[in-house]
């Protein structure tokens, strides 16, 4: 199978056609590995043998090389020859019967793919031993693994082919290690051919492989040969075959493997667990290859190097995975994308250290998703999300999908309704992505007026945590009563960010220990004055600005029908302008608002007012009119004997203190506007209230005498908090949370949008239902997308919260819904994408674990280790955990 496509240049397998016009140009690539490493994974992975299908070959000393090159070759340059004859049926099933690869030298040649899936299963069983700890192919029990060029040559005799390595086509060290491999002269060995190559090289004319079958002696086909798990020593093969299942002789490095590329452009060096980067500047274990950037490409880089290093999937696509691909799936790509993944990562696991050029890959994507087309950034969220989309659907097992009709759970137990949405799920969706990544919520609904609750259990892909600081709010909000028994009260409340007025009015009332038969009026103060009362409960709380001030007047329940009256102060303020005293009407203060029940005429305007203020009296021992002041601050605290009674009550509302006092005399009321500007006519003591003026509300404006302020807290009628008071001179703290407390964030119960409505079955209409998510069912490997990014039509925005996220325990038993005992609940972290930067520009990268407590950072075409105290950073935009097997 072609492992490589137009845009790689690190082939391992070459053909030389300069003098050959026509050989075959497909790029192979075939490895040579010792028969019993091979014939261990077959057999275990498969429980039989592939010796059947492979093509057995013996070697005989190349007295019948081809012509007379032979005795050049043998005074000049001393290369080695000899020649593979292809065994006979009869003997190719002797063979077969007998101990292969125990008593003799036993080779195999096998294509890419498979070579890619028996190294994974060697290790995963090496893996397996340790108790795994790792889940890495290529850790810890890989031997070199590098190139060496063969020139083949058909005799006349055509079931059997010339070989000759040659010193002018290998390096020196590399031939002494052909020489150790291929030397017949002390023991012979056989080597089967499973990668269906040397078939090439026996075609007959008229398939147009060598046009004159009398020059097929003089050709040469140049091959370049990917050899691995053979030591530089073969002294280490005697007496200890059984140790040749592709682990390091004894005299070999027992360091960190290491791949050496064929390449002319690379210059590797294994030493030990350290990797010295030559020209190309990449690391070479198996797995660790960077993805070129091809112009703002770092966010699609940052996504393939997690997915790609992901258990399962890894497997899937580095075996046979092209039978699964479903082309006629409407919803699919036709395949396509599916094709180029699994190409992009067979390349990525390949051996060699050429960062690969996502190319092809990058062009499949724009044709499906024109969204990704050109090289803007993007979101490695978003791309993340298509490819695991498309993967799916490209890779749908179900062919044709049923009709499934969803039924309500209606009184049923939660685990047979869940079991039986999975099992529809699964009727129309199958794929290698159902089976790794994807789970199940629990959806409950509830109609807040019929109180229907409706319950589903829907399937995800991933989830999407929101930071705590993205979904509540804190906002300070001054309370006033309107009987005048307590000051103002600033209160602040904790209220969710896209949440309505009547989750603020819910959050004050709790604060101020509002009773059951009272209720909150807000208003906005803007310049003193009451510019909107905030009255539909349904309103987003995002049309309250941080720098905005409310009050929310505290009024009684049971009356709500009758009118309010609103008063807005002002006083004559004096100033001197070029050199002349001018004077002028300047409002202050906080408006007041009351019931107005029982008031009738200006006397009880005036009195009502007056009971108002109560509360921003200034509490002082200056005695007014031989009177303590502080001794009349409530109309409760005034004796009978002091005042007659006729004076003290108007049409039932009880007069404070002072009603008629002469700083009262001089306090005048106008009716006015809705704003509290333009004055109307005045309200005199005793007159009736003009009817029409008795509507909703009565909006009164209140004249003050200057004496009259010094009476009252000035600081206290005039000052209100902001919502929210943020300091920009201060450098904020970073922010820091825990993972549990985004998952809790994301669980908690909240209202559907308006956007979003649900049609209630039980009142028939659509409704702004409260939804609430559970966990029900984990998948194997748990995708958490932290939102980090919002936008909205004004504002977009990037946050920088410290989300502190387990390396090593993720523990989900707390939050899931099911009671399935048989899977674990827990989950180590091997993948992170990061985004570093703003939202208008940033970079990707990706943090993946290798094994044995080992993490890399992937960095486009730049791969290096790091160590595991740097995982962790406000960077941390996507965590890729798997399931911890208990």
């Amino acid at each position: 199978m072609d492992l490589l496509s137009e845009d790689s240049s690190d082939s391992t397998l070459r053909v030389d056609s300069d003098n050959n016009e026509g050989a075959c140009n497909d790029e192979q690539r075939v490895y040579f590995v010792p028969f019993r490493w091979w014939k261990d994974a077959q057999d275990s992975s498969s429980g039989e043998s592939d010796l059947k299908r492979g093509i057995l070959y013996t070697a005989n000393p190349g007295s019948s090389y081809a012509g007379p090159m032979k005795l050049i070759n043998n005074i000049f340059n001393s290369d080695l020859a000899f020649n593979l004859r292809k065994e006979e049926e009869d003997s190719l099933h002797n063979a077969e019967n007998g101990e292969v690869g125990v008593s003799g030298r036993d080779y195999a040649l096998v294509p890419g793919d498979m070579w890619l899936q028996a190294l994974k299963w060697h290790s995963d069983t090496k893996i397996a031993a340790k108790g795994g700890k790792s889940f890495s192919a290529a850790e810890d029990d890989m031997a070199d693994v590098y190139p060496l060029k063969l020139r083949l040559s058909i005799p006349q005799e055509t079931n059997s082919l010339g070989v000759k390595i040659s010193k002018k086509d290998n390096a020196v060290e590399l031939f002494r290690r052909a020489c150790k491999i291929f030397s017949i002269d002390s023991e012979p060995f056989r080597i089967w051919d499973f990668s269906g190559q040397t078939a090439l090289y026996f075609m007959n004319e008229r398939d147009g492989f060598l046009k004159d079958s009398q020059r097929r002696s003089d050709q040469e086909i140049l091959l370049e040969l990917q050899v691995y798990g053979l030591s530089d020593s073969m002294k280490c093969r005697e007496g200890r075959k059984d140790k040749m299942l592709g682990q390091h002789p004894s005299n070999c490095s027992s360091g960190a493997p290491v791949l050496l590329s064929g390449n002319s452009n690379s210059n590797f060096v294994g030493t030990g667990t350290s990797i010295i980067c030559g020209k190309s500047g990449e690391a070479g274990s198996l797995g660790l290859t960077g993805l070129q950037n091809l112009g703002n490409t770092c966010f699609m880089n940052s996504a393939i190097q997690c997915l790609a290093h992901t258990p399962k999937v890894v497997d899937y696509f580095l075996g046979d995975y092209t039978r699964e691909i479903n082309p006629d799936n409407p919803l699919g790509m036709n395949g396509e994308i599916a094709s180029a993944f699994g190409d992009l990562l067979r390349k990525l696991w390949a051996p060699g250290a050429i960062p690969v050029p996502p190319r092809t890959f990058k062009s499949k994507l724009a044709r499906f998703a024109p969204q990704f087309s050109g090289f803007n950034q993007h979101d490695s969220q978003e791309l993340l999300a298509f490819l695991l989309d498309g993967l799916h659907e490209d890779l749908n097992r179900v062919k044709s999908k049923p009709y499934v009709e969803v039924k309500d759970s209606e009184g049923r137990k939660d685990e047979e309704v869940a079991d039986e949405y999975w099992q529809n799920h699964l009727a129309r969706n199958d794929s290698i992505i159902v089976d790794v990544c994807q789970g199940q919520f629990k959806s409950t609904l509830i109609c807040p007026e019929c109180r229907k609750v409706s319950v589903t259990f829907d399937p995800f892909m991933y989830l999407s945590l929101p930071l705590p600081s993205t979904t509540l709010r804190t906002m300070t909000v001054t309370v006033i009563s309107t009987d005048g028994t307590f000051p103002p009260s600033p209160f602040t409340v904790t209220v969710p960010k896209s949440g309505k007025f009547e989750d603020l009015i819910q959050a004050l009332s709790v604060a101020c220990s509002l009773r059951a038969d009272e209720t909150l009026l807000v208003a906005e103060i803007y310049n003193h004055r009451i510019i909107r009362f905030l009255e539909e409960l349904a309103d987003s709380l995002s049309l309250i600005r941080d720098d905005d001030t409310l009050v929310a007047y505290q009024l009684n329940k049971d009356i709500e029908k009758t009118p309010l009256v609103v008063f807005t102060h002002q006083q004559m303020e004096e100033q001197c302008i070029l050199g002349k005293l001018t004077s002028n009407w300047k409002t202050l203060g906080i408006p007041l608002v009351a019931r107005l029940y029982n008031v009738v005429t200006g006397s009880d305007i005036h009195c009502l007012y007056l009971k108002l203020l109560n509360s921003f009296q200034t509490q002082t021992e200056e005695v007014v009119d031989g009177r303590d002041i502080s001794e009349s601050t409530a109309v409760e605290d005034v004796s009978p004997k002091e005042h007659d009674e006729s004076s003290r009550v108007s049409n039932g509302f009880e007069k404070p203190p002072d009603a008629n006092g002469p700083l009262e005399a001089e306090l005048r009321f106008y009716l006015t506007d809705g704003k509290g500007i333009v004055k109307e006519s005045e309200i005199l003591l005793g007159e009736a209230i003009p009817a029409d003026g008795m509507s909703r509300r009565l909006h009164v404006l209140a004249s003050w005498p200057e004496k009259y302020v010094k009476k009252y807290d000035a600081q206290l009628i005039s000052t209100l908090p902001q919502i929210f008071k943020s300091c920009f001179f201060t450098k904020k703290p970073q922010e820091s949370v825990s993972l549990y407390k985004c998952l809790q964030a994301f669980l908690m119960e909240e209202p559907l949008g308006p956007e979003d409505m649900w049609y209630c079955p039980g009142c028939k209409e659509h409704r702004q239902a409260s939804k609430k998510l559970d966990l029900w069912r984990l998948p194997e490997i748990l995708v958490i997308h932290l939102k980090r990014f919002s936008y909205n039509r004004f504002l977009k925005n990037k946050l920088d919260t410290f989300v502190d996220f387990p390396i090593d325990n993720l523990d989900l038993s707390n939050y899931i819904g099911s009671s399935n005992d048989e899977l674990s609940n827990r989950y180590m972290l091997y993948a992170v994408s990061n985004h570093y930067g703003s939202m208008g520009g940033g970079h990707y990268t990706a943090f993946v674990h290798h094994g044995g407590g080992q993490w890399y950072e992937f960095d486009d075409s730049h791969v290096y280790p790091i160590g595991p105290e740097k995982i962790k950073t406000s960077a941390a935009y996507l965590l890729f955990y798997r399931r911890v097997v208990d």
